[in-house]
């Protein structure tokens, strides 16, 4: 059957490290599929990655932003440079892809109801990665805060979605991690353009609510895979300071004051009773009770 276009969209910033086994990985995993190409979107890389993208044999169209310009913002020029008609399909730098999966993703979206379709994902080591997530509440943040993610996780009682069973079928989820999103035309043409306030995290959780206002949920696809070194936040003081700033922000643009009171109190609460473990959370902390300040002000760096 006819698979459609899709364009993998990558943001880089300082990927050299990465960037090869995800593009070595991406003629395997697009195997099937009618209409496939690649774009690389550089946010200003002091490091090779523009040199890498140019000299791989996939030939990915490259987009060089020319300053470190977030991720949403860096999509959305993907997006553009892909045109309408095209499935994007968002990854990380540092994944690799198993054979097929793009396919087995582009089974799912476009089914009544359904927009956005993620795969499973495993960590170097083989294990599951549990990327499914809950909308974030004043119940997650507490449940996360007082029991710790992955025990809350566990409990069904966290953001975090552990039920094995959840990751053991195809289904529709709130939300899932950004690291691989494959979004229909229909979904793209009816949600508009990532949020570029977010610069760097959240930016998934506010684009997947407004696809699923607009009638196009997520599906979690577990016969597509993919393997994720995953990211360094948490050991980044400066990285988990903004994905907390942005948990923070997010939640406050869509509830009330009271709401977004309780909930930067849940989170700061969390971060204090973790203090201990380093500067990170320390960071967090600061950030969970300062106001608010504007992510783009990491555009620069």
């Amino acid at each position: 059957m006819e698979s459609g276009s899709v364009r993998a969209v990558v943001v880089t910033y300082n990927s050299a490290a990465v960037l090869p086994g995800l593009l070595d990985s991406l003629p395997a995993g697009a195997r099937g599929v009618d209409d496939f190409g690649v774009i690389v979107v550089d946010n200003n890389s002091r490091d090779r990655s523009v040199e890498i993208a140019r000299a791989h044999p996939l030939r990915p169209a490259i987009v060089t932003m020319g300053c470190n310009a977030g991720y949403a913002a860096a999509i959305n020029a993907a997006a553009e440079a892909a045109g309408n008609e095209a499935h994007l399909l968002i990854l990380n730098p540092d994944l690799r892809m198993a054979e097929g999966a793009v396919l087995r993703l582009l089974g799912h979206v476009g089914r009544q109801g359904v927009g956005i379709a993620v795969p499973r994902n495993h960590k170097e080591d083989g294990t599951l990665d549990p990327t499914v997530r809950r909308e974030p509440s004043l119940a997650t943040a507490w449940c996360d805060a007082l029991l710790g993610g992955t025990l809350a996780g566990r409990l069904g009682l966290g953001e975090i979605v552990a039920d094995p069973a959840v990751y053991a079928r195809a289904g529709t989820v709130e939300w899932a991690t950004g690291s691989a999103l494959l979004i229909s035309p229909q979904a793209r043409q009816a949600t508009g353009d990532w949020d570029e306030s977010y610069f760097l995290y959240s930016e998934e959780v506010d684009y997947q609510r407004r696809a699923r206002e607009a009638g196009f949920g997520t599906v979690f696809v577990p016969e597509a895979e993919v393997t994720h070194a995953g990211g360094a936040y948490g050991a980044d003081p400066r990285l988990y300071a903004l994905l907390t700033t942005n948990r923070i922000r997010y939640f406050c643009r869509n509830h009330g004051p009271l709401a977004g009171l309780l909930f930067r109190g849940g989170v700061a609460a969390g971060e204090a009773l973790r203090s201990w473990r380093g500067r990170a959370n320390r960071a967090a902390l600061g950030c969970a009770l300062a106001p608010l300040k504007p992510a783009l002000s990491f555009r620069n760096d």
